[in-house]
């Protein structure tokens, strides 16, 4: 048996990201992400979790978003007991990222039942992946790991974490593996991040990396400055607060919740912001946020001085961070014009679903998208254009203005995952890419860019179920 890796998720899609390394002596699993799109689909691949008869030694995290992390809790209801290697920011996040994500199932599945029992025959019922109390087991499993301190996790297999500057605590988990005599450094970004972003360090170079498991999400287009977002921000905020209108932010609650208050705060202190509430309205993001404070050490240096003085990072006048149901629901029932940040960032769940039920057919209001929309979420059909959308069963119509602003991707686009690619080459040996957590489109687009520059001859883009012999 060759050391190989075997694709169980994140391969040709951007969601459920599962990458499974094997040698004679140990599997370590890369990532344990649940799969995010149709209702249906998305039940049908998180349900059949299966990574074969053999053991897993160890797991290691790349960061703590749910489509890299959400599926620890299943993997430990299907008897998983052993280690969770992450660094220790990601340690923290999950404890409320996988409570909450067990919360919402659980609360979607019950108003999901409530709304069969009103006679909406077009709903189906829907039954939680694990519960709150699931999510609660796991976190004895996690453990904590310096950036750049080399750790034994299984037989022959040595991990050392770099900064990926995608998320507070987000790694490249680069590998040292032997096996019958073959060594061989292998990287893996999980999600890559982009230099000069507000708030965190730009990713790391690792060096002596023979093959690179790099994400491709962006692999087929280029972001806008972050200047001309948040420019563009307060310009859609101006104009939807001046028809009486309310914007709409579904946001990740980790991370780009934090970037997007960044941004106001930067648009209120130039006067470039109406004198209008802004609510985070998120349990999560409220949460998130406070870990965000425990964690300088994963901060640019603006951010970290910021946050040593009195100018927090994450507040300003006018921002209130809303955890209660009631003040939720005193957000729609308000006419009066206002910002509101809540999750989930693809529209699949949580608080953000309300308010576009509420929102979503008046031509007042603007629903601004500010991350990437994996295939048949309700977050891509937005971006599509589609005049009617089904929100918590229930088609409706889409009267709402819609603004996509990719300039405030925490994810590198092709140029940034090129010139990571091109400086892992210029430190080692490279010569496999392997391309993951990316759809067909973006991933051939990068394959050619990067065989164009010659930054790798061997470039290969994996499918689900595939294994490839390393």
């Amino acid at each position: 048996m060759a050391i190989e890796l075997e694709f169980f998720g994140g391969a040709g899609t951007v969601t459920g990201s599962k990458h499974l390394l094997r040698t004679t002596r140990a599997a370590v699993l890369l990532d344990c992400g649940l799969f995010q799109g149709r209702r249906a689909e998305a039940r049908r691949r998180n349900v059949a979790f299966d990574l074969g008869p053999r053991p897993i030694d160890a797991i290691v995290l790349s960061h703590a978003h749910i489509d890299h992390s959400g599926a620890l809790p299943v993997a430990r209801r299907r008897g998983y007991q052993g280690p969770v290697y992450t660094t220790a920011a990601t340690r923290d996040l999950c404890v409320p990222m996988l409570e909450d994500a067990g919360q919402l199932q659980s609360s979607d599945a019950r108003y999901l039942k409530r709304l069969i029992a009103r006679g909406h025959a077009e709903v189906e019922p829907v039954e939680p992946l694990y519960t709150r109390e699931d999510a609660v087991a796991v976190l004895e499993q996690l453990i904590g790991v310096p950036y750049h301190r080399p750790t034994a996790i299984a037989p022959g297999v040595q991990l050392t974490l770099f900064d990926a500057g995608h998320v507070l605590g987000s790694a490249i988990c680069v590998l040292d593996i032997e096996d019958r005599g073959r060594r061989l450094r292998l990287a893996f970004t999980g999600d890559l991040g982009r230099e000069h972003m507000p708030i965190l360090r730009d990713p790391e170079i690792a060096s002596g990396v023979e093959c690179l498991m790099i994400e491709s999400t962006y692999g087929d287009r280029l972001h806008e400055p972050l200047e001309r977002s948040t420019e563009a921000l307060g310009e859609i905020v101006r104009r939807t607060v001046a028809r009486g209108g309310k914007v709409i932010i579904p946001s990740f609650a980790l991370e780009r919740a934090q970037e997007i208050i960044y941004a106001l705060k930067e648009l209120r202190e130039r006067g470039e912001l109406p004198a209008v509430p802004v609510y985070v309205d998120s349990p999560l993001a409220v949460k998130l946020t406070d870990v965000f404070k425990l964690h300088p050490e994963c901060y640019d240096a603006e951010a970290a001085q910021r946050l040593r003085s009195s100018d927090s990072p994450f507040e300003f006048a006018g921002l209130r961070y809303v955890s209660e149901v009631a003040d939720s629901m005193a957000i729609d029932a308000s006419g009066e014009p206002s910002i509101v940040i809540a999750a989930s960032g693809m529209c699949e769940g949580g608080r953000v679903l309300h308010h576009l039920r509420h929102a979503i057919g008046s031509e007042r209001n603007t629903v601004v998208i500010v991350g990437f929309q994996a295939q048949h979420t309700l977050g891509r059909r937005l971006v599509e254009g589609r005049t009617e959308v089904r929100i918590f069963g229930v088609m409706r119509q889409r009267a709402a203005e819609i603004a996509v602003l990719n300039g405030f991707s925490a994810h590198a686009d092709q140029a940034g995952l090129v010139a990571h690619a091109a400086a892992v080459a210029a430190r080692g040996a490279l010569s496999r890419i392997v391309l993951v957590h990316g759809e067909p489109a973006a991933q051939a687009a990068l394959k050619e860019r990067l065989v164009a520059r010659a930054v790798c001859a061997r470039v290969e883009t994996p499918g689900l179920g595939d294994v490839l012999a390393l």
